[in-house]
C-alpha cells in the first residue's frame, strides 16, 4: 500500500452514516439524508479514496450508492456475510456502528473487492417490483394458511384480504411485464431467456433484476456468484459432503422452480436429472445439478445473444442459432 491510498468504510443505518478512513484512522458521522450525503460527498472528494466499501443492507444503502456512484467515486456494496467473516478472522468480535465502519475500511484495504457498475434507475425500479411481488406472495400464503384455521368471526375478513392480495399480485405481474418490455435491451434479454424450455415470466424478470451480471461472467464466476458452487467441508481426515450456500437466495429460489419444471420438460435437464438419479444420487442433489446446468446455459446464451435451439439427439449442449 502506498501512502497516497485511502480506503473508506461506511456503516449505513436508517438515520446515520458512520464513516472510517484507513490508514489515517479518522472517523466521523453524517446524517443519512440528502443534506448529510451531500456533505459526505464533499469530504470524500477531498480525500480522493482508492475504494469506498459498505454493506448491502436490503435497500438502505441505495440512495448513498447512487449518490457516490454518480459522483464518479469508486464504491462497492459488499455481502455482509463476507465482512462479518473477515471481522472474525481479524479478531473483531464486538459489533457497533463505529467498529463496523473501521472493519469495512480494513476490508477495503485488505480484500480490494472489485468495483461494480452502478445499476441504472430502471434496473433498481425493476428490482423493487420483483421484491414487492415476493412480499405479496408471502403475505398471500400466510393469509391462506391463516384462513384454514380461523374462527368464523374473522373468516370473511381474511377472505376479503386474500382477494385483494390476488388482485394486487396480478397488477404487479402486469407492471413487471411492462417494465421489461419498455426496454429494448431487456426485451432482447427476456426473449433469449424465455426461449429456454422451463423459463417463465417470473423467473426471467427475477434474473434480469437480481442477476444483472448474467451473460457477462464465465461459468465458474456466475455459479459462484449465485451460490450454486459446491463447497467442501474437509478438515484433517474428515471428508464432509459438498454443499452450496451463500450467494443470491432469490435467484436460487427462481432457478429451483425452473429446474424442477426443466427436469421434466427441458431435454438437457431431463437427461441430466435421469442420469444422476440412475447413478444413485439423491433427487435433491440431481435437482441442484440441474439448477447449475441451467444457469450456465442461460449465461452462455445471453453472452452470445442467441436463442435456445433443441439439441441434436444424444447431445448434452444447448443448440445455438
Amino acid at each position: 500500500m502506498t501512502t497516497s491510498e485511502v480506503f473508506i468504510g461506511i456503516d449505513v443505518a436508517r438515520d446515520s452514516l458512520e464513516v472510517a478512513s484507513r490508514p489515517a484512522g479518522e472517523q466521523w458521522q453524517a446524517a443519512n439524508n440528502p443534506a448529510g450525503i451531500a456533505i459526505l460527498l464533499e469530504r470524500l472528494r477531498t480525500l480522493r479514496p482508492t475504494l469506498i466499501v459498505f454493506e448491502a443492507t436490503g435497500g438502505l444503502e441505495l440512495p448513498l450508492l447512487a449518490a457516490i456512484g454518480s459522483a464518479g467515486l469508486p464504491v462497492v456494496a459488499v455481502n455482509p456475510r463476507q465482512v462479518r467473516d473477515f471481522a472474525k478472522a481479524i479478531g473483531k468480535l464486538a459489533k457497533t456502528d463505529a467498529i463496523d465502519a473501521r472493519v469495512l475500511a480494513h476490508f477495503a484495504d485488505a480484500v480490494r473487492p472489485a468495483v461494480r457498475p452502478l445499476p441504472d434507475a430502471a434496473t433498481q425500479a425493476l428490482g423493487a417490483l420483483v421484491t414487492r411481488r415476493r412480499q405479496l406472495v408471502e403475505m398471500l400464503t400466510a393469509e391462506e394458511n391463516r384462513h384454514k384455521t380461523a374462527p368464523n368471526a374473522i373468516r370473511s375478513d381474511i377472505q376479503a384480504h386474500i382477494a385483494w392480495l390476488r388482485k394486487r399480485l396480478k397488477g404487479v405481474d402486469k407492471e413487471l411485464s411492462q417494465a421489461v418490455r419498455s426496454s429494448p435491451l431487456w426485451r432482447e434479454q427476456e426473449d433469449v431467456l424465455r426461449s429456454v424450455p422451463c423459463i417463465g415470466p417470473v423467473v426471467s424478470v427475477t434474473l434480469l433484476a437480481d442477476l444483472p451480471e448474467l451473460g457477462t461472467l464465465d461459468r465458474k464466476q456466475i455459479v459462484a456468484l449465485v451460490g450454486l458452487a459446491p463447497l467442501n467441508r474437509d478438515s484433517g481426515t474428515l471428508r464432509g459432503k459438498r454443499t452450496i450456500w451463500g450467494g443470491r437466495a432469490t435467484v436460487r429460489a427462481a432457478l429451483y422452480m425452473a429446474a424442477l419444471v426443466g427436469s421434466r420438460r427441458n431435454p438437457i435437464l431431463r437427461a441430466l436429472y435421469t442420469r444422476l438419479v440412475a447413478a444413485g444420487k439423491t433427487k435433491k442433489v440431481a435437482l441442484t445439478a440441474c439448477m447449475r446446468k441451467l444457469l450456465t446455459i442461460l449465461n452462455a446464451l445471453l453472452k452470445h445473444r442467441t436463442r435456445w435451439a433443441p439439441p441434436a439427439p444424444a447431445a448434452d449442449v444447448p443448440g445455438i442459432v
